[in-house]
């Protein structure tokens, strides 16, 4: 069992709104740690102790602490407002590993892309800078390098950053839910700019919901699945909004098919789970669903397929997937770890039923077992469950179990490589009779 972790607040979550707009899956970069530091952003109010109306504006927080013991920083960047209450606005950051600027993506749901960064040299020199806000640009409507004319710029949704090696990529989803594409983008520290790779995954009448971008020895892996297009009245109209509705026409019962490829060189050649090169995307191919050998499971629409939950990658490149289904689970939905092994042989097996809809997350410790992170909203509760690597990640120990706390949970991957620190970014709900929200780090050493 996993003693009683360290519990730190960074701030106010704003539980007012209908909306939760803290801890999604699909933030892959929410807590990271870079060069001794630590780094977190987050969304709340201009003071923490103060209450406010669901309209009341949010602001992009973004905090930082030097590890092991420091104590955390937070700076506002209070000249960008929040407003809209839509759990996909989500923020995301990535630190590009060479000149250390920190870049960060937020407030989108098929909008306009909203990007800002920091000076260089401040996630590699941190010392040397004072935490404060004027380190970061003001909000601009494309990457550096990009025109903002750039079509693809006009409807974001889901953007990640991820290093891979020397190098950082971005990338977002076009389109609406059911029908869209992923794009790729390519950090230069060199030039300070990004460059458009290319859409990798293109969705045919679906759009692909992917579980994570993951960097191994020099493989960038990804899974996803797919979510089919319903037609409804008004879907090609351009002023159309139904579709940034939480639940609509187009919902997680139309999910399907757990798929997986990678790439050797950066994301412009992808290969299926058996070698084969099915995009070369800086020639203009892409995958699409057809694509030879990517569904590494046939899993039909309404089977409780969840989209976006989570993915790592272990030493020896075996690739784990954290979803659910309902498939030989005698009528429940139940949590499934699907892994594929460095030999390219897909597995799943049964964790535990799955509580509610909120989603779990996934972890490589610097031994090499697997962590799973897995919430129960219904509950207010947290367990952290272990897969080892002696055991082939064949069996699943409840390592701890928690109460208070919510929000689906975002592990810091890189600490618990390096340093054999489990960092989880959660809410945690104070007891009677404040009953208020905060965004929270748990330190878990192992």
């Amino acid at each position: 069992m996993l003693s009683q972790p360290k519990f730190t607040v960074l701030g106010r979550d704003p539980a007012q709104r209908q909306i939760r707009i803290n801890c999604f899956s699909f933030q892959q970069d929410a807590i990271v740690t870079f060069n001794g530091w630590q780094y977190s952003c987050f969304y709340s109010f201009l003071q923490s102790d103060s209450l406010y109306a669901a309209e009341e504006p949010l602001y992009v927080h973004v905090a930082r602490r030097q590890l092991p013991g420091g104590e955390w920083e937070v700076v506002v960047l209070d000249d960008y407002a929040q407003m809209t209450d839509d759990g996909h606005n989500t923020v995301q950051m990535g630190i590009s590993p060479v000149d250390g600027v920190i870049h960060l993506s937020f407030d989108h749901h098929c909008d306009v892309l909203k990007y800002r960064s920091s000076i260089p040299e401040v996630a590699t020199r941190p010392s040397d800078y004072e935490w404060k806000s004027s380190l970061f640009t003001p909000t601009l409507n494309s990457l550096p390098g990009l025109p903002t004319a750039h079509p693809l710029f006009k409807d974001v949704t889901y953007p990640r950053f991820g290093a891979m090696g020397d190098h950082l990529f971005c990338s977002f989803r076009d389109g609406k839910a059911g029908l869209g594409n992923d794009h790729l983008y390519l950090y230069s520290a060199a030039e300070k700019c990004f460059k458009y790779v290319g859409r990798h995954l293109t969705g045919i009448q679906s759009n692909p919901y992917v579980h994570g971008l993951d960097w191994r020895d020099g493989r960038l892996h990804v899974t996803w699945v797919y979510r089919g297009f319903v037609y409804y009245d008004g879907w090609d109209d351009p002023l159309d909004t139904k579709h940034k509705q939480q639940a609509g026409p187009n919902g997680a019962e139309n999910n399907h098919s757990l798929c997986y490829a990678y790439s050797d060189d950066l994301g412009y050649t992808w290969r299926n789970g058996a070698g084969q090169v099915i995009a070369r995307v800086h020639e203009g191919e892409t995958i699409t669903n057809d694509a030879e050998g990517i569904v590494a499971f046939e899993i039909p629409k309404n089977s409780g397929l969840t989209n976006q939950e989570a993915q790592a990658v272990d030493y020896e490149g075996g690739v784990h997937v954290l979803n659910r289904d309902a498939l030989g689970g005698g009528g429940r939905v139940m949590w499934k770890h699907y892994y594929r092994s460095p030999n390219g042989i897909w597995t799943q097996r049964a964790i535990r039923p799955s509580a509610g809809s909120a989603r779990g997350r996934l972890a490589i410790s610097r031994s090499g077992d697997l962590y799973i992170v897995l919430p129960n909203l219904a509950a207010s509760e947290m367990q952290v469950l272990r897969a080892s690597r002696a055991s082939g990640y064949s069996s699943y120990e409840v390592m701890w179990k928690g109460g208070n706390l919510t929000g689906e949970p975002l592990v810091d991957a890189a600490r618990l490589e390096h340093d054999n620190v489990l960092s989880v970014l959660v809410l945690a709900e104070e007891n009677e009779p404040s009953r208020r929200r905060n965004v929270a780090v748990l330190d878990f050493q192992l």
